[in-house]
């Protein structure tokens, strides 16, 4: 952890002495009392001291308000860049303590899913809150809600035959079929309406169907749209549009964060607490590991609120390009602090060699990386975290988020940009002339 955790002894006696110590920033803090054994208050605040002298500091305006004056004996805080960071250590110290019943305490409800039921033997999709973890690879989400996963699987089905009924067939010609049947939406594997093969071959195009979001199957009409217009077919390609635009239309349900849960990974970028820095999360096999500080110490960061009229924006830079050849800054300085120290003792601007930012991604990445399972409730816990922050409203969702590609390696050249963009949402430059 880039900030460590801080502790102050708290006398009721002299409370404002005490508090006055306390920084005005964003924080997750603990209470302690006398007793060894006594369960902590937890909680986070945007206003660390604001927040403790409203509970620790007796007020006769309020009489109503909570106040733990009398019971806290000790306060322990960590500072935090961003409210994705406070929530995500706020739920870990309440996991250490209440073990389970952290999820109720922050209201983490396990996210929806459509998982495909590979293993019968007449494959079906449905909708649960609890994928199987030995199954993972056929659990697709997470969703916004049930609803939306529902939705998704309904008008997925539209474009198969696979069978929509939840019995455990046993297929028999005296079976009376279903609606599905009559309407020639399904395969009628419960009457014997298709060989087990051919019922095999469906069930596999829709798990190719979930497990890309719907890419193969677009890919495949596209190819056969191309191929029926080159040969002048022009009414097949126009039926072969159709079917592309209503398959877009399904792919526009599942966000890009709905994946294989086995193969869900992302990497998150928000601001630090720490100046001159920008804070990476990772989520990677059940885990959200973070923040691991990325320096943006010698980075051209693009500079939004220039003003210039100019066809290219005006950037601003923490330290000066020069033009003439300079030195290669090391992926250990990381600090603020070594950049100002480097300004003041050198004339010479500094300028980063190409390749340096990104081995300092990929050690940032490097750093998250935990090949440890975490429990069932940090399972539940980071990803209703992730899927909480990530279906926000994108105006009041800060920070960005990063995907791997189809070969699993990250678009390192669009985090740096991203660390960038994040950096400057914050960044206030120094006033000329101060």
């Amino acid at each position: 952890m880039p900030i460590e955790s801080q502790t102050l002894a708290f006398d009721p006696a002299d409370a404002k002495a005490t508090l006055a110590q306390l920084p005005t920033s964003p924080a997750v803090f603990a209470l302690y009392g006398a007793e060894v054994h006594a369960e902590p208050y937890i909680g986070r605040t945007p206003n660390l001291r604001g927040r403790l002298e409203r509970l620790l500091q007796p007020s006769a305006k309020h009489p109503r308000r909570l106040q733990l004056a009398g019971r806290v004996r000790q306060i322990r805080w960590r500072l935090t860049g961003s409210e994705f960071e406070s929530l995500l250590v706020q739920f870990e110290l309440l996991e250490k303590v209440h073990g389970p019943k952290a999820l109720e305490r922050m209201h983490l409800r396990a996210p929806a899913f459509i998982r495909f039921l590979g293993s019968n033997a007449y494959p079906r999709i449905t909708v649960t809150h609890r994928p199987s973890q030995r199954e993972d690879q056929w659990a697709y989400g997470p969703f916004q809600s049930r609803a939306a996963a529902e939705r998704f699987a309904d008008e997925a089905l539209k474009l198969f035959l696979l069978r929509r009924c939840t019995d455990d067939l046993d297929p028999n010609p005296a079976h009376p079929g279903c609606v599905y049947s009559e309407m020639k939406m399904c395969l009628a594997p419960c009457y014997q309406g298709c060989t087990d093969e051919r019922y095999g071959e469906e069930a596999a195009a829709v798990e190719r169907f979930l497990a890309t979001r719907g890419e193969s199957r677009l890919v495949t009409l596209r190819t056969e749209r191309d191929e029926a217009s080159a040969n002048l077919e022009f009414e097949s390609a126009a039926a072969l549009h159709a079917q592309v635009a209503r398959v877009e239309s399904v792919r526009a349900l599942a966000p890009e964060l709905v994946r294989p849960l086995s193969q869900l990974r992302a990497v998150i970028l928000q601001a630090s607490a720490i100046p001159g820095e920008v804070a990476v999360f990772l989520y990677q096999n059940g885990r959200l590991s973070g923040p691991a500080g990325f320096s943006t110490l010698g980075m051209r960061i693009q500079n939004e609120q220039s003003g210039s009229t100019s066809l290219f924006a005006q950037p601003m830079a923490i330290e000066a390009i020069p033009e003439e050849p300079a030195t290669t800054i090391p992926a250990s300085e990381t600090n603020a602090e070594s950049a100002a120290a480097t300004e003041a003792e050198s004339s010479v601007p500094v300028k980063l060699a190409r390749g340096v930012l990104d081995a300092r991604m990929e050690a940032a990445l490097a750093a998250l990386a935990d090949s440890e399972a975490p429990s069932a409730t940090l399972r539940q816990g980071h990803l209703a975290l992730l899927k909480r922050w990530y279906y926000r409203p994108e105006v009041r969702r800060t920070g960005e988020i990063f995907f791997p590609d189809d070969e699993g390696h990250w678009p390192v050249k669009a985090m740096l940009r991203g660390v960038g963009r994040v950096f400057a949402s914050g960044f206030k430059p120094p006033v000329m002339g101060a």
